[in-house]
């Protein structure tokens, strides 16, 4: 995503903050409001990946893991990071049954890829590196950071918005105030979400690239969606503003390539791959390569 798309998405977040405070409380308000957006601007910039990798209840691992699985695992995704010549990531597990992944951070060189149990036991060795390699792709085209950023923004929006109907009477009204509890979250849910369905394309076609096979990606991706439809993810479900860094809605019920969708509709994606993987005259996925352990 490019530096001006990147800066003018994010100036659209902090005026619609500005203006939820300003129905709040006058030009104080929206001052305040906008001291506030730029504090979580900078406190996302430093600490995006804690902040996501600790709400999702992810847990460091490394290729000393008495696990085979997550030692392959590991030492795959590192492989992956040095093929696109990109620094290490730290690597992490999230203990959830729904199989997905995700990857946070602020540069490539402060970067987290993370994975769920349920990824790992559902997918073969060649489709787990079709995904890494997406998530790989969202850290080298800086995606990471942007969307962590809003993702925070977008919720203090919908906090604030809630203040507008017991604090912005005098100066909007009831139905003003309505309207900006109502409209304010929705407008920042529609940024996020724009750029959540743009950046998967992206990121789909370089991991591709990253793997080297683009129906490995586009396998895993039919798995994945029809494990996340049949099983519930907690931790996204309790924190549903972080449900776009997924590479898989990770939320119930959501489906569909339209303007309420977190991510593109996954028919949408695997037909991209196959058409890319036909340019590159790859006709059919390789021979899974087997790894010790649950892999196996």
């Amino acid at each position: 995503m490019g530096s001006l798309k990147t800066f003018t998405l994010l100036a659209a977040m902090t005026a619609l903050f500005m203006g939820v405070g300003f129905m709040v409380g006058g030009m104080g308000g929206m001052l305040i409001a906008f001291v506030i957006a730029a504090a979580l601007n900078v406190f996302s910039y430093w600490n995006s990946d804690k902040i996501v990798l600790r709400m999702q209840g992810a847990q460091q691992v490394n290729e000393s893991d008495r696990s085979p699985m997550i030692r392959t695992f590991v030492n795959d995704t590192k492989a992956l990071a040095r093929s696109a010549g990109m620094p290490e990531p730290k690597i992490y597990i999230m203990d959830s049954a729904q199989p997905n992944a995700f990857a946070t951070g602020r540069d490539p060189n402060h970067a987290a890829v993370a994975a769920t149990t349920g990824l790992l036991n559902m997918l073969t060795r060649e489709e787990t590196a079709g995904v890494m390699a997406h998530e790989l792709a969202h850290v080298q085209n800086r995606d990471t950071l942007t969307m962590t950023i809003t993702a925070t923004i977008a919720g203090a929006i919908g906090m604030l918005a809630n203040f507008a109907l017991f604090f912005g009477r005098e100066r909007a009204g009831l139905l003003g105030s309505l309207a900006v509890m109502i409209f304010a979250p929705m407008a920042a849910g529609l940024v996020q979400m724009a750029i959540s369905r743009s950046r998967e394309y992206e990121a789909d076609k370089r991991g591709a690239e990253i793997c080297g096979n683009p129906l490995w990606l586009a396998s895993a991706l039919e798995k994945i969606d029809r494990g996340a439809r049949s099983t519930i993810n907690r931790r996204a479900e309790q924190n549903p503003a972080m449900a776009h860094m997924y590479i898989m809605n990770p939320l119930a019920g959501r489906k569909g390539d339209n303007l309420f969708s977190t991510h593109p509709a996954t028919v949408n994606r695997i037909e991209a791959l196959r058409k890319l993987a036909a340019e590159v005259g790859v006709d059919a996925p390789a021979a899974p390569r087997r790894a010790a352990g649950p892999w196996g």
